[in-house]
């Protein structure tokens, strides 16, 4: 394929598009910066961690990606990311890596704005995690087991979701944090 289509295509995607090297953005789309407040050269060079609504949610996702990336080279997921202005909005997350033994090295990454499908709702990191372990269908024994916290501490977080989101059971909560119409 000639250079010049290749880059035509990345720069007008309308999706967010980034080529990083070791979690550093190298090279982002129009769309990609526009989805984020910025320009494109304001985003190269930096570090990614500044889309994140925190480092600690930066670096828990890093992980869990680094681990599913290993050996398949593939990553998707939908995530809270943060806006320059700060806003928190919901975003669905695509990565490839051009080698699956070191996924961060060099990797492509498309990025897709999915607020309007996903409003955000005020949670608390670990209200994440428990929502992000019921919607995989854990129990809240395992969801306990796995957050290294009480079965109960896990109802009590429930509760709050559930309160939170005008769901009269789990089931329909997980629709509501998922977008699935029930």
């Amino acid at each position: 394929m000639n250079a010049g289509l290749e880059t035509l295509a990345f720069d007008h995607a309308p999706i967010g598009l980034v080529y990083a090297e070791n979690r550093l953005i190298r090279r982002c789309n129009p769309r990609f910066a526009q989805m984020f407040g910025y320009r494109a050269a304001e985003l190269e060079g930096h570090s990614l961690s500044v889309l994140y609504p925190s480092i600690e949610e930066y670096r828990r996702i890093g992980d869990l990606g680094l681990r599913k990336m290993q050996g398949t080279g593939q990553y998707e997921d939908e995530r809270i990311m943060r806006r320059r202005d700060g806003a928190h909005f919901w975003c669905r997350v695509r990565g490839q890596s051009l080698d699956a033994d070191k996924p961060f090295a060099r990797s492509v990454w498309s990025f897709a704005d999915i607020f309007e499908q996903r409003p955000i709702t005020e949670m608390t990191a670990r209200e994440r995690q428990v929502a992000k372990m019921m919607a995989e269908g854990q129990t809240s024994k395992e969801i306990a087991r796995g957050l290294g916290i009480s079965p109960r501490t896990v109802e009590v977080h429930r509760a709050r979701l559930l309160e939170k989101f005008g769901a009269r059971n789990s089931l329909e909560l997980i629709a509501r944090l998922t977008g699935v119409p029930l």
